[in-house]
C-alpha cells in the first residue's frame, strides 16, 4: 500500500492508483473510487452476489457526511433494502466534507435518520468509541447474515486535519474550542485508557505496540522508496477502455 501510496511500481495497482484506487481483491477490498459517493452502488453489486452466492459473506460499504447528500446514496439504500441484501452502510460522519460543514450541506445533522425511509435501522455511535463501533458492527453483520437485509451505521467522529492539502487548514475554518474538544475524545487515547483502567494492557505493553507500528511504517516507507516507477512503456497496460 504505501508502496501505492508513492506511485511505485509495487504498490497494490503498479503504481498507477495512487492513494484514491487502492484495491486488494485477495482480501475481499473492492476498490475506492475518486467519485464522492461512487463506492455505494458497487458495494450493492457485491452485496448482491454474496446473496447469490449463499456463503453468509457480509458486505461493508464506508463512506462520508459528502457522499450522503449524493443520489448514489439514495438508491443504493433503496435497492439494498428491497432485494434484502447482506450490507452494513458504515457513514463515518466526521463533520466536514471538505470544508462544508454537515449542517450546511442537509437539513437534519444525523445522516442516520435517512435509514427508516428504507425499512432499516439507522444507529449513531460514537466514532471515537472502539468498543461502541465494534458492538454496533457485530449486530448489524448478525443481522445481515440471518437475511433480515441492510443497516445503517453513522459513526460521529471528527477530522483534525485538511480533506486535501489544498484546502484552507482547518484552524482557519473552525473555532479552536471545537478542535480542542474533538481532540480530547482522541480514540486511540480512550481505547488505551480503557484498556489500562480494566488491567488488559499495561503501559509497557502500549509502548511496545506504539514501536512496532513506528517499525513497521518506517518499514513500508522504505520498501516504497526502494520500489521502482512504473515504466512508461506500460502506460497502457492493464487498461479496459478508453
Amino acid at each position: 500500500m504505501m508502496a501505492e501510496l508513492f506511485g511505485r511500481v509495487d504498490g497494490y495497482c503498479k503504481g498507477k492508483g495512487g492513494s484514491m484506487h487502492i484495491a486488494d481483491f485477495a482480501v475481499g477490498m473492492l476498490g475506492a473510487n475518486g467519485i464522492v459517493g461512487g463506492g455505494l452502488p458497487i458495494a450493492c453489486g457485491a452485496a448482491l452476489a454474496a446473496h447469490l452466492e449463499g456463503k453468509g459473506d457480509v458486505t461493508v460499504c464506508f463512506f462520508g457526511d459528502g457522499a450522503a447528500a449524493e443520489g448514489e446514496f439514495h438508491e443504493a439504500l433503496n435497492i439494498a433494502s428491497v432485494w434484502k441484501l447482506p450490507i452494513v452502510f458504515v457513514c463515518e460522519n466526521n463533520q466536514y466534507a471538505a470544508n462544508n460543514a454537515v449542517a450546511v450541506q442537509h437539513p437534519g445533522v444525523d445522516i442516520a435518520a435517512h435509514a427508516g425511509a428504507y425499512h432499516m435501522p439507522g444507529v449513531i455511535i460514537d466514532g471515537n468509541d472502539v468498543l461502541a463501533v465494534y458492538a454496533a458492527t457485530g449486530d448489524a453483520v448478525i443481522r445481515a447474515r440471518r437475511g433480515d437485509g441492510p443497516s445503517l451505521l453513522e459513526c460521529k467522529t471528527y477530522r483534525w486535519h485538511f480533506h486535501a492539502m489544498r484546502n484552507t487548514p482547518p484552524a482557519e475554518t473552525r473555532s479552536a474550542d471545537e478542535i480542542r474538544s474533538w481532540k480530547a475524545r482522541d480514540p486511540i487515547a480512550r481505547l488505551e485508557q480503557h484498556g489500562l483502567e480494566r488491567g488488559v494492557l499495561s503501559a509497557a505493553e502500549i509502548g511496545t505496540i506504539r514501536e512496532r507500528v513506528k517499525s513497521d511504517l518506517d518499514e513500508a516507507v522504505a520498501f516504497a522508496e526502494q520500489s521502482p516507477f512504473p515504466d512508461p512503456k506500460d502506460l497502457l497496460v492493464d487498461m479496459f477502455a478508453d
